[in-house]
């Protein structure tokens, strides 16, 4: 019997909290733009659109529904892509700031982080010398003395709160540690397979971008899990993004991209949108001969209740 071919998910994170727009002139920062390259992205393959909300009058990370509200009917409206909404928000965002929209909305996925760890990109400050606003050079400065927290307590939180709504979730694993963290929560009756772990390499203060570590993560997941009973999908932050999601998707994994994860779509080179990154995988993939997942290809894959019932 002819085996069933297997599709790889695309990802595409669309704007995050963590760049600023002094980094990138293309980092959409407005409703307007953020729901612009989102349909670009799914229209270029991306199967789940990963979302954060920014303040339309200066950049700075927001967690206000209202803002979320301008954008997220437009892309749900405009595309069949999987609409997955952070819980993550920010270092410096309350867990109640972080669940606010999630909550209200119950979409069929949310990314969740799966432990405390230090995430920080502040070196990147003393490299520029120009500021679009006055917010950027401080929030970044301040990520050396920032803790991003997420506690057994705070998981499990989410897991029942979103849960119930029937929400399922992007579990982002920076650690091998955090691998362990799902299989406590399993244990505990809060996670049913099939899990979607997001193994995440190249960020300071997690796993860097090794791949005798993306081995390592593979191998412990399939330890812990069964290989039947995950998803494993793969993120490379900055210059590693392409390389390792490409290894990542040679292993099996499925892929992640989009300005929030990385800025640039080749050495030097400034990518003009997420929808850049996820035509340039999708090509690599393709030329490999792997096959792109569908949004309803995707959600089968992903067991995901569907958008019927979302009040977007």
């Amino acid at each position: 019997m002819k085996s069933k071919s297997r599709k790889i998910i695309i990802t595409c994170a669309i704007t995050g909290s963590t760049h600023t727009p002094s980094m990138s002139e293309h980092l959409p920062l407005t409703p307007e733009q953020i729901a612009s390259q989102s349909i670009e992205a799914a229209e270029a393959g991306a199967a789940i659109i990963h979302l954060h909300a920014r303040n339309p009058a200066d950049g700075r990370p927001t967690p206000d529904p209202a803002v979320y509200r301008q954008f997220v009917p437009v892309i749900a409206a405009a595309t069949d892509a999987i609409v997955n909404i952070t819980t993550g928000g920010s270092t410096r965002m309350t867990l109640a700031e972080r669940l606010a929209y999630p909550l209200e909305v119950g979409p069929e996925m949310c990314s969740l982080n799966m432990g405390s760890m230090n995430f920080s990109i502040h070196d990147v400050a003393s490299r520029i010398s120009s500021w679009r606003y006055d917010w950027e050079k401080s929030y970044l400065e301040g990520m050396e003395d920032q803790v991003f927290r997420n506690t057994f307590k705070d998981i499990a939180y989410i897991l029942q709160d979103l849960g119930a709504k029937g929400t399922r979730f992007e579990f982002e694993c920076y650690d091998v540690g955090h691998l362990y963290n799902i299989s406590y929560f399993v244990e505990k009756g809060l996670v049913k397979p099939p899990f979607f772990i997001q193994s995440i390499f190249g960020v300071l203060g997690g796993l860097g971008p090794d791949p005798e570590n993306l081995t390592l993560m593979r191998m412990t997941a399939d330890r812990l899990f069964g290989r039947e009973s995950y998803q494993f999908s793969v993120l490379g932050a900055g210059r590693h993004q392409l390389p390792f999601v490409t290894l990542g998707a040679l292993m099996g994994g499925h892929v992640r991209v989009g300005l929030e994860d990385s800025i640039y779509i080749a050495k030097g080179v400034p990518a003009k949108s997420s929808a850049e990154q996820v035509w340039k995988i999708r090509r690599i993939l393709e030329e490999l001969s792997l096959e792109i997942a569908t949004p309803a290809e995707a959600r089968e894959i992903l067991r995901l209740k569907g958008p019927s019932n979302i009040k977007f």
